[in-house]
């Protein structure tokens, strides 16, 4: 008797360093209490480009071929034994961390503590769950989340770095009526400042050393004004980076006329020098959420934060996000959000896309802040 021969699918399967592959692969039943999901939009992430370039994201290396991609939405095309509130042809973001919902942690509602969670695309577990660039996925049904009817698939894709700043938001306890600085004006840095425009921030401020970002910020309404780093050559002792940090951050205060410094600084680039002059900028009594992931050990100006209690805050992914971002895409309060992305590629073309991200740039000297992978419609 011949065995039953599954359909096959594509996906673009990292191997090491810049070594991708497109490889056709079984494409399997979903199991009990899972939907498969056609992917439709795939959105790269700075976490993905580490791998793609480097093999490794931080302390987490690649350890057997793992598919890249964790944001994502697609369309349902089968489900499996158990699943009731989800039907072939349903619309939905795909949320890649998988909790194991037993641990205090799940129960307390930080299940993005979890320790024995799984998410798509990160190596930090193995054997590590493959991610969402390939043709379809089978993902467990609870962290499948409808889409409304008026939110497209890219939209569906940014449900996941917005989700981000809607956690960090929350652990700062952001309210109306604050003001709000952001370092770091990529697609992140630019959520961070949508969102903080949806719950009600007075004033919205960016830096940055990258001018196009500024000026995109500015135009698009994301940031009320903008301060440009300067480029300098890297200090020498820790001494004088830590005096640079204090200086550069009194320069950017008085530009934007802020002397006292910002409720809720939202430090985005993971840069040692923002993250010191985030500490400079913040008001005395005012938080700084640490979202960017860069360098592992800093150098603080602690004793300022101390002396003048500024909380500071780390910020991990998210938990209970997903229908948030998902009514304010579909309410429209974050306006122009659809412009944060900026090229898209086909599946086939996946290396040609994470190429372009580590450019920054295409050839026609257009900024790139998000791509996208997949199919549009």
């Amino acid at each position: 008797m011949s065995p039953v021969a599954f359909p096959t699918q594509n996906a673009v399967v990292l191997y090491g360093p810049k070594d991708l592959r497109l490889e056709d692969r079984p494409q399997w039943p979903p199991r009990q209490n899972e939907a498969q999901v056609a992917v439709m939009a795939t959105g790269l992430c700075g976490s993905d480009l580490h791998y793609y370039l480097h093999g490794r994201n931080g302390d987490f290396a690649v350890q057997a071929p793992m598919v890249l991609g964790h944001e994502a939405a697609g369309v349902v095309t089968a489900v499996g034994p158990g699943v009731r509130h989800l039907v072939p042809g349903q619309r939905v973001a795909i949320e890649a961390g998988i909790m194991c919902n037993n641990c205090k942690y799940c129960s307390d509602g930080r299940y993005n503590l979890c320790k024995g969670l799984r998410f798509c695309s990160s190596a930090k577990t193995f054997p590590h769950l493959d991610g969402t660039l390939q043709t379809r996925i089978n993902h467990p049904a609870h962290v499948l989340h409808p889409l409304p009817d008026n939110v497209s698939f890219e939209q569906g894709a940014l449900a996941e770095p917005l989700s981000v700043l809607l956690h960090a938001s929350k652990r700062a306890e952001l309210k109306a009526g604050q003001t709000v600085l952001v370092f770091g004006t990529g697609a992140i840095g630019l959520l961070a400042c949508a969102v903080a425009k949806s719950l009600g921030a007075s004033r919205i401020c960016a830096i940055d050393i990258n001018k196009s970002r500024l000026d995109f910020a500015l135009a698009n309404g994301f940031a009320q004004q903008t301060h440009q780093l300067p480029l300098t050559d890297k200090a020498k002792t820790s001494e004088d980076q830590l005096r640079r940090a204090r200086e550069n951050a009194g320069i950017a205060l008085s530009e934007f006329d802020v002397q006292d410094g910002f409720d809720v600084v939202f430090e985005c680039t993971g840069a040692e020098p923002c993250i010191q002059m985030s500490i400079h900028s913040a008001i005395t009594g005012g938080k700084v959420m640490l979202i960017g992931m860069g360098a592992r050990n800093v150098t603080l100006p602690l004793s300022a934060a101390a002396t003048r209690e500024v909380d500071i805050l780390g910020s991990f992914r998210y938990a209970h996000t997903y229908p948030k971002a998902l009514q304010l895409l579909s309410a429209g309060k974050l306006k122009n959000v659809d412009k944060l992305v900026t090229h898209r590629f086909a599946l086939e073309d996946t290396a040609k896309a994470f190429d372009l991200v580590a450019r920054g740039s295409d050839a026609d000297g257009n900024m790139v802040l998000k791509v996208v992978v997949g199919r549009q419609s």
